[in-house]
């Protein structure tokens, strides 16, 4: 086991470099992408942006992710636990810090114009979305967040009726309403909600991968064969289970297996061939894990 990896109570030294990554990310797809042209992240980052254009210049936009983030991910230290609060906190922490050093201490105009999409709105809420999202979805691939509001869904949501996702989405929303309201034009937060999309879709594929694993569930009569012919194939396990037919009261026997996207249709033709009545369902899976490692 690398030293990186050691666990102490808990604590994982990889995990904790992960956060920090994700928060320096985090920071950069905001500050040089999309608070320069002022378009709107979502959540908490959101609501910090917009009280960063509101207040006088002394109250910086990393002031403002301390103050509103803080009392959010503590409030929700019983709930998710003490790694997952230090992690999170740590995570706004340098994303509130690197954005102060580009806002203010580095040479870099971000005043009225990212430095790499100038004034172009979609181009800015695009990759504005797609680094922040990156970053957050190593903070919470890591065990960690990177917005109060995701703990707010954890704990409201169930109380309200509605899924965590329903919960984050209506936030959003009524945030780039208000943004609208405030400011009497909708440009701006229509852009911001491409950002969310984007970052949305960016926090999926890191958190669950670009290249889902696919569960075969495969009910079969001639398991024997069935079975010595995939593990031979995919050269992996397989995992068998006795059943019986509901209606037909026949014994049949239910193979799980896992497979890549790539290897379906090989799969299938196999099944196929040696039990032209089996019954096959594929579903997604989003991580694959053997004793203690992730595959």
């Amino acid at each position: 086991m690398k030293r990186s990896d050691k666990k102490f109570g808990g604590f994982c030294l990889k995990s904790f470099l992960m956060v920090t990554f994700a928060g320096i990310v985090n920071a950069f797809g905001i500050v040089i992408f999309l608070y320069p042209v002022k378009l709107y992240d979502s959540g908490i980052s959101g609501v910090s942006m917009l009280l960063g254009q509101l207040t006088p210049a002394y109250l910086p936009l990393s002031l403002f992710l301390i103050v509103l983030n803080l009392p959010l991910f503590l409030y929700g230290l019983k709930r998710q636990g003490w790694l997952f609060t230090l992690y999170s906190i740590w995570a706004v922490g340098i994303y509130a810090m690197t954005a102060w050093l580009i806002t203010d201490v580095l040479p870099i105009d971000v005043q009225f114009t990212s430095p790499l999409a100038g004034t172009d709105l979609l181009l800015c809420a695009l990759f504005g979305g797609v680094i922040s999202g990156f970053g957050s979805g190593i903070a919470i691939r890591a065990g960690g967040a990177m917005d109060g509001v995701e703990v707010m869904a954890i704990i409201f949501a169930k109380r309200l009726g509605i899924t965590v996702g329903t919960f984050c989405m209506v936030f959003n929303v009524l945030l780039y309403i208000v943004c609208g309201v405030i400011f009497r034009s909708w440009t701006l937060p229509l852009y911001s909600v491409i950002t969310y999309g984007a970052a949305l879709k960016t926090v999926d594929f890191v958190v669950e991968g670009f290249d889902r694993a696919k569960a075969a569930i495969i009910v079969t009569e001639a398991p024997g064969e069935l079975i010595r012919v995939l593990s031979e194939t995919f050269e992996c396990g397989v995992t068998r289970m006795d059943a019986q037919g509901g209606y037909s009261g026949t014994k049949k026997t239910v193979v799980y297996f896992v497979v890549n996207r790539f290897q379906i249709a090989r799969l299938k033709s196999i099944v196929h061939e040696i039990d032209p009545n089996a019954y096959i369902t594929i579903n997604e899976v989003v991580d694959v894990f053997s004793g203690n490692q992730e595959l």
